[in-house]
């Protein structure tokens, strides 16, 4: 689709690429000219959505634009865009006082953030426009993640399914310790029963976005501590050289009773309990790997109320084996890595051994 409407006056500033993430937040606001379905994928850190054009407009200039000409689509948008504009500044912008300085953007940095930066300036702020916009933002988040991971030093929190690797990572980061929680920004826990209840995944694009804002603030000379992910996070894939500075990296290996990994999960699927169909349903994508009669065992077990009993099935006959297959051979140093011992399973619990780690393990 083509970028419209209105002419671009070559006064008007435009920020170039590459950007930093403080250049980001040194402004004021920061304005996503896009239409709401493009925001939703993906957006500049700290972006607020300011549409241009909303989904159906767009779609009409698009298909005006290839059906007749640039002229046509353009005199078509330009009212459409005006009017968005100007309801923009009277809801949202009104209040702005004079030394506003928003950055704006849309996809290439076109005919929509030009629109919207031209009458904003016209008002007296100081808006100034992304010089390639949202495309040219992506390309430098695609090349960054292949250099931004290994200019950071890298521990990496192995231990078996329910040992309290992702409560680890939260007690360190209250502790003061950086912290690249794979899981958290991907929405999922991981595994086939991971998916968090009224929360889907991010994008594939935001979830890199989110990983880039992370590795670039993170000071470079300071320890990252990260979990003992797989390739892939739910439905996300880790990039190659992140899990590849992950594999290589230094470990901790938490140890814990299977009782207290039992009470551990429990605590964190409540929400299989409240809802045994949807268990049932995820049990099923097991059924390859395990047959039919094992699934039906486990399915019983959660009819009959008995989740402790099938939370020790599933770590001893799926994720246990699981685990020891495949972390020796993806991450080499686990073995030999300084165990820890889960004892409470508590916040309290975990902030203690937070701080056994800091204190022993940098």
């Amino acid at each position: 689709m083509t970028e419209l409407p209105f002419h671009r006056d070559r006064a008007e500033s435009a920020v170039g690429t590459p950007l930093t993430l403080a250049d980001i937040e040194a402004f004021d606001d920061v304005l996503d000219a896009r239409s709401p379905s493009e925001f939703a994928e993906d957006h500049l850190p700290g972006a607020t959505s300011a549409p241009v054009l909303d989904d159906e407009e767009r779609a009409l200039v698009g298909t005006i634009y290839k059906q007749r000409s640039a002229f046509e689509a353009k005199r078509a948008g330009a009212p459409l865009a005006a009017h968005n504009i100007a309801r923009l500044i009277e809801e949202r912008f009104a209040g702005k006082p004079r030394g506003w300085r928003p950055l704006v953007y849309c996809w290439r940095g076109g005919g929509r953030s030009g629109s919207l930066v031209h009458v904003l300036r016209q008002v007296g702020w100081d808006a100034v426009r992304l010089d390639g916009g949202y495309k040219a933002f992506r390309r430098q988040v695609v090349a960054e993640l292949d250099s931004l991971p290994l200019q950071v030093p890298f521990r990496v929190v192995c231990g078996p399914t329910g040992s309290g690797k992702s409560r680890l990572l939260e007690a360190l980061a209250r502790a003061g310790a950086q912290v690249l929680d794979l899981e958290a920004l991907a929405a999922h826990r991981g595994s086939v029963l991971g998916e968090l209840p009224e929360a889907p995944q991010p994008s594939q694009k935001a979830f890199e976005t989110s990983l880039w804002t992370l590795l670039s603030r993170f000071d470079r000379r300071r320890t990252v501590y990260v979990e003992s992910e797989s390739r892939k996070v739910g439905n996300l894939r880790v990039p190659d050289v992140l899990l590849g500075r992950m594999r290589e990296s230094q470990c901790l290996r938490l140890e814990s009773p299977t009782a207290s990994r039992v009470r551990l999960l429990m605590e964190e699927y409540q929400h299989f309990v409240r809802s045994p169909a949807a268990l049932a349903g995820k049990l099923d994508l097991l059924k390859d790997l395990h047959g039919a009669a094992r699934i039906g065992e486990w399915k019983a077990l959660a009819e009959r109320g008995d989740w402790s009993g099938l939370v020790a099935q599933l770590l001893e006959g799926h994720y246990d084996p699981a685990y020891l297959r495949s972390l020796p051979r993806n991450y080499k140093g686990a073995q030999d890595a300084a165990a820890l011992e889960v004892r409470d399973i508590s916040p309290e619990g975990f902030d203690a051994l937070a701080r056994v780690a800091l204190k022993d393990h940098g």
